[in-house]
């Protein structure tokens, strides 16, 4: 059964397999993975679950804002990631948006971003934003059918600090 669980170090090793799957270094969108997060030893991991964890409730280092993470989790694997900015501050406003998610390489084409993405837009909804932002590569047309089929519609292309960008609202009302 597929589920959103919020990040755990009881899902470390779990938590690696798909890393590994994504590649090491590479980006995971979604995620909060940053280039100096050490996240092999269990101390390191748990240090960078307790930063995920600390941004969904108050001041955020570093110029970032309040968000929370979940892992998309089925039957103990981490088949991917996706995060719930609570506000947007003019660099988000320009790119990235409310909601990032990835799913790993060997989980895509399963349907696991779009379940994902439903039930963030409900926590949205629960956090009572009117509409959220979404936006992706244009050159990410599986991320694009992601955001249409949960309501997305186009709102501009432009190129942004992440590249060229497709950028999406969904009205939540």
């Amino acid at each position: 059964m597929r589920t959103l669980v919020s990040p755990t170090t009881t899902l470390h090793a779990a938590w690696l397999a798909a890393r590994d799957d994504w590649g090491r270094g590479v980006h995971q969108d979604g995620a909060g993975l940053h280039e100096d997060d050490e996240v092999d030893s269990p101390a390191g991991f748990a240090a960078w679950v307790a930063r995920l964890t600390a941004q969904s409730s108050g001041p955020v280092a570093d110029g970032r804002i309040p968000a929370t993470y979940w892992w998309i989790v089925e039957n103990g694997t981490v088949l991917g990631a996706i995060t719930l900015r609570h506000h947007l501050n003019a660099r988000l406003l320009e790119a990235a948006g409310h909601i990032g998610f990835g799913v790993r390489p060997s989980a895509r084409g399963r349907g696991v971003a779009s379940w994902g993405l439903a039930r963030v837009l409900d926590e949205a909804r629960t956090r009572r934003l009117p509409r959220v932002l979404l936006s992706c590569g244009t050159d990410n047309p599986a991320s694009a059918r992601v955001i249409e089929r949960n309501g997305g519609v186009l709102e501009d292309v432009r190129d942004t600090w992440l590249g060229p960008a497709r950028r999406y609202r969904i009205d939540l009302g």
